[in-house]
């Protein structure tokens, strides 16, 4: 109890800080724009610090640890494929996107792709907004959910009023400041994570060292992952089919008569859904994207590639190591929930003090992902679907108000939604954006980029046929054989090359 009440002072007084930083931060909001992109005005530190908290969040500090955990060094194929399209899209991206969205004065996501291609701009504009408002109401509401399954298995606060503290902890500030207070709260989210993946590993290599011997499953990592098995200590070796599942049975169809072919067919597969992450950040996620478009400067555009590129290396070896580590604390398979190798490390490296600022950085990290895609459905919303409709033009003081009226409403949806739609299929249209939207949409920014000769009518073919293939494949049961996450990016591009060939691009008076 003693823990749990120091815990809860920190975070008490770490949300209260944060809230009260977000609401600072709203004041210099005047306009619809400072709203929706900062003005296009973000710091590129600013900028590089929101991105990567808003793009990694639980995953880095919950997922891939716990994914490293359960597989050993075959998750540094995971660990690979998402540093390669981060370090892609912030060195090849970032700066060409900052560019374009200062060039249309884009304030939105959808709003840069349908100025971009005016010929068909009106139905991108509709379509694309209302894809992604779609999929991030339910985004949003898994977010509100994991944040409240948190809270419970912490605190032992009823999950459903966990996710009303949620809401009360990350929509106040959001709808006052909208984009401006979102990224600069990523900010300090940003910090105590790169802190955590930091001090973390370097603590547990020294406790680990430090123990007497046999009071631990492993004195060190390379101990740990050698006596884990040959599943654990090699890049390849957590690939082994397991018996019954959809993949080996449908290798087994095919090479009936060996196993090696199925097994190293079954490798391979497995391996490149591993590193497929890697084509859902190629400008297909919209809450990074916008970091991108909000930037200041070239100058400033610079300065976040180096902070991004930075700080996503040092924490993807830092998240990969704390599963090791537990590994070697814990041994193989001894925590119920693999995705609690990390708070597990940290209060048995660190005094609750220490332990409960991290940890509570770790939920904070988690429940405020939800404030970045509420701002970014609710400026979907309020600038390409209400907007174009209203017959009316409206004052800036007036629009303001509109999009704080938006962003509120969906947050009230977005709770309704974690209330009453059943978790799993929540999380099952979470798996759809990043194949869906990432994988769609990185294939319509990146042509609109490097290929002078595409245009709206094939993006607005590859964002509807990506969406449906890829809510088709998932819904029928074939990404437990492929991922679509490599689908749906090769399928769109293929749509998009066939589409811009064949469709005549439409000449402008």
């Amino acid at each position: 109890m003693e823990y749990q009440t120091q815990l809860l002072v920190v975070m008490i007084s770490y949300m209260t800080l944060l809230i009260l930083w977000g609401l600072y931060q709203g004041r210099k909001v005047k306009t619809n724009a400072d709203y929706a992109i900062a003005g296009r005005n973000l710091p590129g530190w600013v900028a590089a610090l929101s991105e990567r908290a808003t793009g990694e969040s639980s995953w880095a500090l919950l997922g891939l640890p716990g994914a490293a955990y359960a597989t050993g060094l075959m998750e540094v194929w995971t660990a690979i494929g998402c540093v390669a399209g981060i370090i892609f899209a912030w060195v090849v991206l970032a700066g060409r996107l900052r560019d374009e969205a200062a060039k249309y004065k884009s304030d939105t996501f959808m709003d840069y792709i349908a100025q971009k291609h005016g010929d068909a701009g009106k139905w991108i504009r509709i379509v694309g907004s209302f894809t992604i408002v779609f999929f991030f109401f339910f985004y949003v509401g898994a977010q509100i959910l994991g944040g409240g399954k948190t809270l419970e298995n912490i605190f032992g606060i009823d999950r459903m009023y966990g996710m009303l503290l949620v809401v009360l902890f990350v929509v106040p500030y959001t709808i006052y400041g909208g984009f401006r207070s979102v990224t600069y709260t990523d900010v300090v989210q940003a910090i105590i994570m790169i802190i955590t993946l930091i001090a973390a590993p370097i603590a547990g290599i020294i406790y680990l060292s430090n123990q007497p011997e046999g009071s631990l499953y492993a004195s060190s990592i390379s101990e740990a992952l050698s006596k884990a098995g040959e599943s654990y200590n090699t890049m390849a070796g957590g690939a082994n089919l397991k018996e019954g599942s959809p993949l080996a049975g449908f290798l087994t169809n095919i090479f009936p008569d060996s196993m090696n072919m199925v097994n190293g067919f079954g490798s391979g597969i497995i391996i490149a859904g591993a590193f497929s992450w890697f084509f859902g950040y190629l400008g297909g996620q919209p809450q990074l994207t916008m970091r991108f478009m909000a930037i200041k400067n070239p100058k400033q555009a610079k300065q976040a590639r180096n902070i991004g590129v930075i700080w996503t290396i040092i924490a993807y070896i830092g998240a990969l190591m704390i599963g090791w580590i537990g590994i070697a604390m814990f041994g193989p398979n001894q925590l119920k929930d693999q995705e609690t190798v990390m708070p597990e490390v940290l209060t048995t490296l660190f005094n609750p003090f220490i332990a409960g600022i991290l940890i509570t950085g770790v939920l904070a990290a988690i429940i405020s992902t939800a404030n970045s895609l509420l701002i970014l459905s609710a400026t979907e919303l309020s600038e390409n679907l209400i907007k174009p409709l209203s017959k009316s033009s409206q004052s800036s003081k007036n629009a303001l108000l509109q999009s704080r009226i938006v962003t509120a409403t969906l947050s009230v949806i977005a709770l309704l939604l974690a209330y009453f739609i059943q978790g799993d299929l929540i999380y099952t249209i979470v798996g759809y954006v990043w194949a869906g939207i990432g994988g769609t949409f990185s294939i319509v920014i990146m042509f609109s980029l490097f290929w002078k000769k595409f245009h709206g009518k094939a993006a607005l073919m590859t964002i509807i046929s990506g969406m449906l293939f890829t809510i088709i494949w998932v819904s029928t049961g074939l990404d437990q054989i492929i991922t679509s996450r490599i689908l749906t990016f090769v399928v769109a591009g293929i749509i998009a090359i066939v589409s811009t060939l064949l469709i005549p691009k439409k000449v402008e008076n």
